[in-house]
């Protein structure tokens, strides 16, 4: 009896042991999974395997800032101009993901650009006061992301749209939130800035169809039209890649129209 225990006790320890191995290895799997879905523009699938590597491994850094990209993806396809809980939740949950993956993993770009751009998207059901506290957030994480990889094109891209929307507000607005709801911060943008980040964005990575986008609405609002259109018919002529992409072009074909030649 004590030579079959002796033999048993080794064997108990490795399976102990390598258990959690098996886990990372299970989560790392759902991973590449998770990624294969969304080349296949597929946010939903991707999803599903994200949150099974978080079940396995709860600190898994890559499950967790793609879960949030993926519930991003997914709450986009209802447009900021409609009023929807559903679409709400999908952006506070992206949110808790992508704090989780900071949280995981702080010196990672790709988490402090999840963060910012999901505080960004989950501020649109808050009060006028938190929108304005959460947008320093959003500019914060973004500028965090860029200190550790200067050639994020993403956070080049979540700056853009910072400081094009902080401009698109009036005058008096940005006056009142920045003298008596503490958004000093807001000071800080401009419309050069907005083009800067945004033409950055676009140089690394020109096959990214909603930087390009993006670009043109800003070029359009600084009446830059020429500029704006042959960002829109560069936009026609690229490729869908991204879950987002068809819509992204249709809306490139309704600002091209109403630009007009």
């Amino acid at each position: 009896m004590r030579a079959r225990l002796a033999a048993v006790r080794p064997l108990a320890i490795a399976l102990v042991l390598t258990a959690p191995l098996s886990a990372q290895a299970s989560a790392a799997a759902h991973v590449a999974a998770g990624v294969a879905a969304v080349t296949a523009r597929a946010p939903g699938r991707a999803l599903a395997q994200f949150q099974a590597a978080t079940a396995l491994d709860p600190v898994n850094f890559q499950a967790n800032w793609r879960a949030a990209m993926a519930l991003i993806d997914l709450g986009q396809r209802t447009p900021d101009s409609v009023r929807s809980a559903p679409r709400d939740s999908l952006y506070a949950e992206a949110e808790r993901y992508a704090r989780r993956a900071v949280a995981a993993s702080p010196d990672s770009a790709d988490g402090h650009f999840a963060l910012a751009v999901a505080v960004g998207r989950a501020s649109l059901s808050a009060g006028k006061k938190a929108r304005i506290r959460r947008a320093g957030v959003v500019r914060t994480e973004a500028l965090r992301a860029l200190s550790i990889n200067p050639r994020h094109e993403g956070a080049y891209h979540v700056l853009g749209r910072w400081n094009a929307e902080v401009m698109r507000l009036s005058g008096f607005s940005r006056f009142v939130a920045k003298g008596f709801l503490g958004g000093a911060v807001l000071g800080r943008a401009s419309w050069q800035e907005a083009v800067d980040d945004m033409q950055r964005a676009v140089q690394l990575n020109p096959r990214r169809i909603t930087h390009r986008l993006d670009l043109a609405g800003i070029y359009a609002d600084q009446k830059l039209y020429p500029a704006a259109r042959a960002q829109l018919d560069t936009i026609a002529r690229l490729p869908v890649v991204d879950y987002m992409d068809p819509i992204y072009k249709q809306d490139a074909a309704r600002l091209l129209r109403s630009l007009g030649r």
